[in-house]
C-alpha cells in the first residue's frame, strides 16, 4: 500500500471519528505569514500544536549553546561548551540535509 493511501484511509478515519470537528480556525483561510512558503506554513502549524520538528528543536539548541559559549568562564568550560555546539550543529546539518532531500528543494 501506498504512503498516500495510508495518509488517506486516515484522514478519512479521523473524520469520521469526528476528530476534526470544532478546530480552531476551522473553515478560515491559512494565514500566509512569513515568506508563504509550504514549509513555512507547516512549520507554525505544527508549532501551534506542540509539535515543532527535530530541526527547529536544534535550531534552538545550537542558539542556546552560542549564548553558553559566550558566557563560559574559562578556557576549559569554552573548550566542552564547543564540543557540545559542535555536535548540536552537526546533527543539525543532517536533518536540514535530509529534508532539502526528501523534498527535493
Amino acid at each position: 500500500m501506498k504512503f498516500s493511501d495510508m495518509a488517506e484511509r486516515q484522514i478519512l478515519k479521523a473524520q469520521a471519528e469526528g476528530q476534526f470537528d470544532n478546530l480552531k480556525g476551522a473553515g478560515k483561510p491559512l494565514d500566509r505569514g512569513g515568506d508563504g512558503s509550504a514549509d513555512a506554513i507547516g512549520f507554525r502549524i505544527m508549532a501551534e500544536a506542540g509539535a515543532l520538528p527535530r530541526e527547529i528543536e536544534l535550531r534552538k539548541a545550537v542558539e542556546e549553546q552560542t549564548r553558553i559559549l559566550h558566557a563560559a568562564p574559562d578556557e576549559e568550560a569554552r573548550k566542552q561548551v564547543m564540543k557540545k555546539l559542535a555536535d548540536l550543529q552537526l546533527r543539525l546539518d543532517i536533518e536540514q540535509e535530509a529534508r532539502r532531500r526528501f523534498y527535493g528543494s
